[in-house]
C-alpha cells in the first residue's frame, strides 16, 4: 500500500497496490516522446480477457497521459498498410504488449516482424512485452528485423525479458516497464461490491502455456471451481474471422443473448457499470470506436466472474493483475516458462494478498495464509 499526502488538504491517502505499480509504469515510459497521433495495432480479436486488459490499458496511456489521439487501429486480420499511411502519415506505430514476442505464438510475431521491416520511416514502440524463443536460429533471426529498424523502441515486461533483448536486441532502446493493464489502478470501474462464495476459482489455462506439474486433479483441496475467462464460454468469432457478417452476427448473439436476455442480473449490472467506465473516454476522437467498446465488454465478464470468489488461484498473469485491481487474495502459479514467475519477481513480489508458488505440495498452506489475511483486513 503506497500513502501519499494531499498538500492542499494535508491528508494522507492510502493507494492500492495497483497504483504503486502504475507509478512505476510511467516513470518507466516517461521518455517515449510526444507526439500527436499514432497508429494502434494488434488488437486482440480472440476471447482471452487478458489482452483486452493491455488493450485498454494500452488506450488510456496513449489517450490520457501522453494526450496521443489514436488514428488508426486495427487487428491482424484488419490491417491495411495503405489505410494505416493515409490516416497517420509518418506518426509513430504502436505495437500491442503482452506475452507473444517470440515463437511460442508465431503469427503475433510475423505480423510484428512485417510491420518493423516495412515502416523503417516511422518510430516504431513496442509495448511491455514478456520474450521468449525456444529456437536460438530464431531469435537471431527476429533479432536482426528489429535491430535493422533504425527508431525501435523495445518495452520488456520483466527482468529476464529486459536482460535477453539487451544483449540480442542492441540496436534498439529498451525499457523495462510493468504491463499496461495497470495504467487502470484505481479507476471507479474496479471499485465493484464484493459478496462472495465460499468457493474457490482456479483459473486455470489449458493451452500451450500450460504447467503440467498444476493440473487441478493434483491439487488436493476441495471446494473449489476449475474455469478459464468466462469469455471462452461466450464465443463471438464464429468461422472465417475475416467475415464481417459473422462477427457482427456472434457479437450480438454474446452480447445480446449470452450476456443479456439469457442472465439479465448480468445485463443490469453491465449497464451501470459500463457508464461508469466509459466516463472518461472519448470514443469520437479514436479510430474504430466499436474495437475498444469491445474490449471493455471483456473486461466487465472479467470483474464479474472474479467478484464471486472468495479466493483465486491462477496461471495465467492476467488473472493476476486483475485480482491486484480488484484486491482479491490469490495465488499465483507458473506457466511452462518463465513468464509469470519472472513478472511476479520484478514487479508483484510485495503484495501482501498475493503468494507465489512454484511448489505444489504448498498450496493448501498458502490458501489458510490468504484466508486469514481476508479475515484481518475485514
Amino acid at each position: 500500500m503506497l500513502l501519499q499526502t494531499d498538500m492542499s488538504t494535508n491528508q494522507t491517502i492510502k493507494h492500492s497496490h495497483g497504483f504503486a505499480i502504475k507509478q512505476t509504469l510511467h516513470e518507466s515510459l516517461k521518455n517515449l516522446g510526444n507526439f500527436e497521433k499514432c497508429a494502434l495495432l494488434q488488437y486482440p480479436r480472440h476471447i482471452n480477457i487478458g489482452d483486452h486488459l493491455i488493450w485498454l490499458g494500452t488506450v488510456f496511456y496513449l489517450t490520457n497521459v501522453l494526450k496521443t489521439k489514436i488514428a488508426y487501429a486495427s487487428s491482424l486480420e484488419s490491417f491495411s498498410q495503405a489505410e494505416m499511411d493515409e490516416k497517420i502519415g509518418n506518426s509513430p506505430i504502436i505495437l500491442h504488449g503482452g506475452g507473444n514476442l517470440g515463437d511460442v505464438w508465431y503469427k503475433q510475431q510475423k505480423f510484428r516482424e512485417d510491420v518493423i521491416s516495412k515502416n523503417h520511416h516511422r518510430q516504431i514502440i513496442v509495448m511491455p512485452q514478456t520474450i521468449y524463443f525456444q529456437n536460438k536460429s530464431y531469435l537471431e533471426k527476429s533479432a536482426k528485423v528489429f535491430n535493422s529498424h533504425p527508431n525501435l523502441t523495445l518495452c520488456a515486461r520483466d527482468r529476464y525479458s529486459y536482460d535477453l533483448a539487451i544483449k540480442h536486441f542492441d540496436n534498439c532502446r529498451v525499457i523495462l516497464a510493468p504491463d499496461l493493464a495497470f495504467q487502470m489502478a484505481e479507476m471507479p470501474c474496479f471499485s465493484v461490491p464484493r459478496n462472495p462464495e465460499n468457493s474457490i476459482l482456479y483459473l486455470n489455462r489449458t493451452d500451450k502455456e500450460l504447467n503440467q506439474s498444476f493440473l487441478p486433479k493434483s491439487m488436493g483441496i476441495s471446494n473449489f471451481v476449475v474455469a478459464d475467462w468466462v469469455s471462452y464460454n461466450q464465443q463471438w468469432t464464429l468461422g472465417n474471422t475475416n467475415s464481417r457478417f459473422r462477427q457482427i452476427f456472434a457479437q450480438l448473439y454474446r452480447e445480446v443473448w449470452q450476456r443479456g436476455l439469457a442472465t439479465p442480473q448480468e445485463l443490469i449490472d453491465r449497464r451501470i457499470w459500463l457508464k461508469t467506465a466509459t466516463e472518461n473516454i472519448d470514443f469520437n476522437s479514436l479510430d474504430n470506436p466499436s474495437l475498444h467498446r469491445l474490449s471493455l465488454s471483456f473486461l466487465h465478464s472479467g470483474i464479474y466472474q472474479f467478484q464471486k470468489y472468495r479466493l483465486i488461484i491462477t496461471n495465467r498473469l492476467h488473472g493476476h493483475i486483475l485480482c491486484v485491481l480488484l484486491n482479491i487474495p490469490h495465488i499465483f502459479l507458473p506457466n511452462s516458462y518463465h513468464k509469470n514467475q519472472s513478472f511476479y519477481e520484478t514487479w508483484s513480489y510485495d503484495i501482501p494478498f498475493c503468494r507465489f508458488v512454484s511448489d505444489i505440495t504448498q498450496i493448501e498452506a498458502s490458501i489458510q495464509e490468504l484466508l486469514v489475511y481476508s479475515k484481518l483486513k475485514k
